[in-house]
Parts: C-alpha cells; structure tokens; sequence
C-alpha cells in the first residue's frame, strides 16, 4: 500500500528551498575559491538531502537529477576531478533547474521535467570529457521568454505551466491569437481598480484573458502600480484592439505583442537576473548565522497580519479608554487603563518582534545576480554585503526587493567603468560594489555603493535639457545635488543604447516612487572619479507609529514623528517675507514657513497673534508648518484611505482618535 505523501508536502518545500539556497550561496564561495573544502561539503550535503527527501516525496525527476549532481560533487571532493568555470557552469544550471521543478511542484505538484541533457553533461564531466560537456552545453535551448520591458517596480514576467501551454495550443489549432497586451493608467486616476474592470471588460467581449500581472484580485483591489499586464487569446487584429482601449480615458496602451506560441517556456521567470520564485521571502529561508539548535514553528504570514491587526485594534481602544477616563473624571478607571497600556504595549513590542525577519532574506538573492550581470557586461566585480543581520517588518521586505534590484544593476551597469577604464585610471581591474544596512534609531538605512566613475552632472544636464525639462539657462543655475536630483524624473535615462539592462529610461524614478511609497527616503552622494552612493531611509515598521497631534481650526491631523525635528511658537512680529513666501529666521538659517489650514484648505482663519511652528524634514530640506496647537505625542495605528481616497499627495492614511473621530495622517513626504 502506497503511503500518501501530500501531507508533507508544505514541509518537503520549505526545506528544500533551504537546501537550494546553502547550495547558491556556497556555489558562490566555490567560485571564488576553488580550493574550500568547506564550501564544497556543505554543497555535497544539500544535494544529498535533497535527493533523499525527494526521492521519498516520489519525485524521480529531482531524485535522478541531485543523484548524477552528487556523483560528480563526490568526485570534486575526492580530488579526482578539478574545480573549474565548466563544473561550476554546469552546477549553477543544475541548481536553476532545480529551483524550476521545486517552483512547478509548489504551483501544480508536477515534478516531472526532462532533465537527460544535464545529465549527459554530468556525465561527460564525471568522465573527466569536459569538451564534451561544453559541447552539449551550449546546444541546450535556452528558454525564450515572453518579452516585456522595465517599466514596472515590481517587474516580473508570465511563467507557464503545462496545462497554460496546452490551453494556449488549443487556442492556436483553432486560429486565436495570443496578445500580450500592458497597459498604463494616468498617475492622477483616483479609481485604478475601475479602469482595470474596464480594459478587462473591452477585451472580453470577443476574447478571453488567460492570465495577468498582477492577479486579478489585486487589480480589483487597487494593488497595483499604474501599470499592469494581461494575456488575451482574441479573434480580434492588434490594431482594433488598440483603438478600442484608446476610447478609454486615463488609459494608455503601451503595448500590444502578439506572441508566438512555440517560443513560451514552462520555466520560472528570470527577473533582472534573479530567480523570481514566489512573490513572499518567506521563500528565500534565513540561512542560519550559528549550529545552535533553536526550537522554532512556521507560522503563516496571513496570521501574523491579523494579529497586528487586533493588537491595532487593541491599542486604539486603549487610546479610547484614557478619552473616557480624563473626559468624565473616573480615578478608577486609571489603574486599569496603566495596566491596560502596560499590556498592549508588551504585546505590541512581541508581535513586531514576531514580524521583524533578518534582510539577509533580501539580500541573498544578490550575489548570483551580480555574478551573471557582471559576466554579461564582461566587468570584474567584487561584491561586498554588510549588515545581513539587520531586521526590518515583513511588510517592508515584501517590497524592497526590486528597488535594489534597480540599484545593483545600475550600480554595475552605469556606475562601474570597464577593466581598460579602471586601469587608464589608475584603478584596480576590479571594480566594488557594497550593499550594507544598519540600524539608526526608529529607522533602517539600506546603501548600494560603487566605486566606479560617478555621477557625470553634465551629461546629466545636457539630457535633461535634450528631453525638454529644462531650458540651457535653467541648467546652467542647478547646483551639482540639483542636477542629480534630474536622475529621478519619470523617463530619464543617461544610457546611449537600449540594451536588455539599461537605456529604457525607467529605473531611479521607479526606484524613488516604490521608497516613497514605504514611507522612505532615497538619498545620492557621488563624487566625480570616486564613485556612488544610493541611501535608502526606511521606518522599521509601517503598521504602528509615533505621532505629533496637532490642530488646525477644529480640525486634529497627525504628523509622523520621524518627519518632525523640533517644534517652536512664533508670533505674527517674527514672520519676515521673502519674493512672496514668508519665512522665519531660526538659529540663524531661513526657514520657509507654510499653513498647514491653506495647505489643505481648512475653511475659517486663526486670529491669534501666537502660533506653533512644527519643524519638518524631506532629505536636506526643511520647512515650518504653522498650527493653531501641538496636543502633544501619541501612538496611532495607520488605517488605509481605501481604494477611492488612497493615493492623495498629502496624505498618508487615517487613524481612529480615543474619542471616535477619524483623523488623518499626513505624509510629509509628498506633501513637500
């Protein structure tokens, strides 16, 4: 009687996933230094619990597989066979084909793969016939995705299975046409979901869509950039489509591909360089910093979500309780309400703690992406990673994955001048990219620095002037930081050719959106010669924060306190004017004062002479926002605007106050 496997399966995942990411990170170490033993052991250890693990699940394909990548790994441990770029070639496939079957088994529990051609390979590597090897190596296809272009944050690909394929056969047999079809969305539409609907509803009407990016779900909910992707089987021609979905307002299509059937691949999506295998990092394991054994449970990432969310919850009505204890004067109510506070304080620092995962879940999926680029690029690159230890909330790490991802590339691409450059220089023939993250205070700073060229503000200045954002004289006014600042325009790009990684103009002002969005901020140091730096400044944690309650009429709005650097009360006498923008002097810099109840158009007018200025920040900028009254500090939990309200400049969410009412959050950040 055959036992039934299925029930293990989640597990038989989650420690493959493990084993697969010791194999590339000890891949990597190999490649360096051919001669670490303790690189290659631990490599022979993860194939070999693999092969176990999945040969027990009955999955014979992966089993056959890590049994012919073992005898070769036995082989290179003995010494009987050398360490070279052909075995470490052929390990890296074997390790991507792996990923491959693991991804298809978690999306259709299928394993099966034809994997003869590695095979013959390991074979002919056992054998010692490495030209062999090479031969059958390049004649293994390499899989033509469905092409797209970077013009997403989160860019990503459609990755088939094997029903997808025989649906997409189907359609073809009886004379359908397969559309990839990426639209765009106005950046000022206040209902992306509706427009969504919309171009899903002209579409449909003689067609049907297969699949999309994102999910459907997402695009009904509004979880989405301002672009996103489909793929339609349809009778109708290209250009008919085209004009039907220009009839819709704040729609732009920025393309329509009809795709050919034969070239769609059943592999995972390569995304700039990086294995995209699952949208959570919980995905992409902590690898273990010590042999001490730890007693640990998996915990899914929706519960964790729902307990915030009731510790939220908690700590509002908290807020609540103290309104009604100080408004109808109950001295019985205050020992309670301090235990109360003390309680869901501890809760609340325990399930932050929970939700906070090491970046290094991040950061992991770096050192391979590096590697192929800088080969790709034909670039010697010595990539450094500091910091791995440093922990930031889940739902941060969901997101910053392909800001850096930007970073890195443009960091090797742009940043780092060739090996010929570098040595006319007088540089080392290698170049140095460092991706590092600390702690400071209630924030985590990311950096990806090279030091390569730097920044070339001139040529930065004669683009921007080229596209039209500026005129000559304009330019010629921009201090060196201004004129980087150009680099985070939508659209701009310095690169001469378009190329598979650069040179489409969409990139930093991604970048900048998606950290912005994090309620971050993105920082550049460069100096001409030396090289760059891209700062990152993130919140630890996006879901409970600390916050300035301030009033403007009878209106209370929150300012977050990591935008606040001090506050201070003026009167009407210390306002001064300046080319029509009122300024105070405060320790000896000008500071531009703004009203925070014409900001946001607050009906009625203070007619106190004194008034309350809270100082805040946006990079190196500062200004002065005028209130009415500071009632002081206070913890909130962030509430979502929704679909319909979401997305205003200005305005960061809302929050239930201890008295009921509904306040808003500012977001300093877009407000500037």
């Amino acid at each position: 009687m055959k036992m039934d496997m299925s029930q293990y399966l989640d597990v038989f995942l989650e420690e493959s996933k493990e084993h697969l990411e010791i194999l590339n990170q000890r891949l990597l170490e190999l490649e360096k230094d051919s001669g670490n033993i303790n690189a290659l052991n631990e490599i022979f250890r993860a194939a070999h619990t693999l092969k176990g693990m999945s040969s027990t699940m009955g999955f014979d394909d992966l089993a056959d597989l890590t049994h012919h990548m073992e005898n070769v790994l036995s082989d290179l441990k003995e010494g009987i066979l050398p360490v070279n770029s052909t075995v470490i070639d052929t390990i890296f496939k074997c390790f991507d084909r792996l990923q491959m079957i693991i991804d298809n088994i978690q999306a259709n529990g299928s394993g099966e793969t034809d994997n003869s051609n590695l095979i013959n390979i390991l074979e002919n590597i056992k054998t010692g016939n490495f030209e062999a090897a090479a031969i059958i190596e390049k004649e293994i296809p390499v899989p033509i995705l469905m092409p797209t272009e970077e013009n997403s944050s989160s860019q990503e690909s459609f990755a088939f299975n094997e029903y997808d394929i025989t649906v997409l056969k189907e359609a073809v047999s009886r004379d359908f046409k397969i559309y990839n079809i990426k639209v765009a969305i106005d950046q000022g539409c206040l209902m992306k979901s509706v427009r969504a609907f919309m171009v899903f509803k002209a579409v449909e009407e003689d067609g049907e869509i297969i699949k999309s990016l994102p999910p459907a779900q997402d695009l009904d909910e509004g979880k989405f950039d301002n672009d996103f992707e489909i793929l339609l089987i349809s009778t109708v021609a290209a250009d008919a489509l085209e004009k039907r979905l220009g009839n819709i307002s704040e729609i732009n299509v920025l393309y329509i591909r009809e795709i050919n059937i034969d070239v769609l691949s059943t592999k995972p999506v390569m995304v700039n360089g990086v294995n995209n295998f699952s949208k959570s990092p919980s995905d992409t394991p902590d690898s273990p910093r010590s042999h001490k054994a730890k007693q640990t449970v998996r915990v899914d990432i929706d519960r964790l979500d729902n307990l915030m969310n009731l510790v939220g919850e908690l700590v509002m009505h908290k807020g609540r309780l103290e309104q009604i204890g100080f408004s109808n004067k109950i001295s019985e109510l205050n020992e309670t309400i301090e235990q109360i506070d003390r309680i869901s304080t501890d809760l609340q620092a325990v399930v932050m703690k929970v939700r906070m995962v090491p970046i290094e879940q991040v950061f992991n999926r770096f050192p391979r992406m590096v590697r192929d680029l800088a080969r790709d690029l034909n670039k010697e690159v010595d990539f450094l990673i500091e910091g791995k230890e440093t922990e930031l909330d889940r739902t941060v790490i969901d997101e910053i994955g392909d800001p850096l991802v930007h970073l890195l590339r443009n960091a090797i691409d742009h940043g780092l001048e060739s090996s010929q450059e570098r040595l006319k220089k007088g540089k080392s023939q290698q170049g140095t990219v460092i991706l590092r993250a600390r702690h400071e205070g209630n924030n985590v700073y990311i950096e990806v620095e090279d030091d390569g060229g730097g920044i070339d503000t001139d040529r930065v200045m004669a683009k921007a002037v080229e596209k039209g954002l500026l005129t000559s004289r304009e330019v010629e006014q921009l201090s060196r930081e201004e004129a980087i600042e150009l680099l985070f325009n939508p659209g701009f790009s310095t690169a001469q050719n378009v190329t598979d990684i650069s040179g489409r103009g969409v990139g930093l002002d991604v970048v900048k959106t998606k950290i912005e969005s994090l309620s971050g901020e993105i920082f550049v140091d460069s100096k001409p010669g030396q090289g760059t730096r891209f700062r990152i400044k993130l919140p630890l944690t996006l879901a409970i924060i600390q916050a300035l309650m301030v009033s403007v009429q009878d209106e209370l709005y929150a300012i977050p306190l990591s935008s606040v650097d001090e506050t201070t009360m003026i009167t009407a006498s210390d306002i001064k004017m300046v080319q029509n923008q009122e300024v105070i002097m405060l320790r000896g810099s000008v500071l531009p004062l703004y009203r925070l109840g014409n900001l946001l158009s607050v009906p009625g007018q203070s007619d106190s002479d004194d008034m309350y200025v809270v100082v805040v920040r946006k990079a190196e900028r500062q200004i002065g926002l005028v209130v009415d009254s500071l009632i002081g500090q206070q913890e909130i939990v962030i509430k979502s605007l929704g679909r319909l309200l979401g997305g205003i400049p200005g305005l960061a969410g809302a929050i239930v106050a201890g008295d009921g009412h509904v306040r808003l959050i500012l977001d300093i950040i877009t407000l500037f």
